[in-house]
């Protein structure tokens, strides 16, 4: 793995990782209520996928498992359709997606 690919596996750890504590402990209506949780989510998929988005096609390619369409995707929609998120599909990357992503990311990362 190229090291500029390696730093942004770095990234989307750290964001992912940033996701799971912001939903540990809360509850999917805590989302319509807490305009704080969902700018924190917001923000930090939109790493992820922006992060998704500059490792090489090569690390792609090598790490198919990683769903890196769909991370690239989901950033384009928050960026772009920030006036129109879902929250139920936000809530439900930030609670089953991301976790999942996470050990991926995690397995794929070499040590320093």
């Amino acid at each position: 793995m190229h090291d500029k690919d390696r730093v942004r596996f770095l990234h989307m750890i750290e964001a992912a990782e940033d996701v799971c504590r912001f939903v540990d402990g809360r509850r999917r209506s805590e989302l319509d209520s807490d305009r704080m949780l969902l700018f924190a989510l917001v923000r930090a998929i939109e790493i992820i996928g922006e992060a998704a988005s500059k490792v090489s096609d090569e690390t792609r390619q090598t790490c198919s498992d990683i769903p890196w369409k769909a991370m690239i995707g989901m950033r384009n929609r928050l960026i772009h359709a920030y006036f129109d998120i879902d929250t139920d599909i936000l809530w439900a990357a930030a609670t089953q997606e991301i976790p999942a992503l996470l050990v991926s990311l995690k397995a794929h990362t070499p040590a320093s």
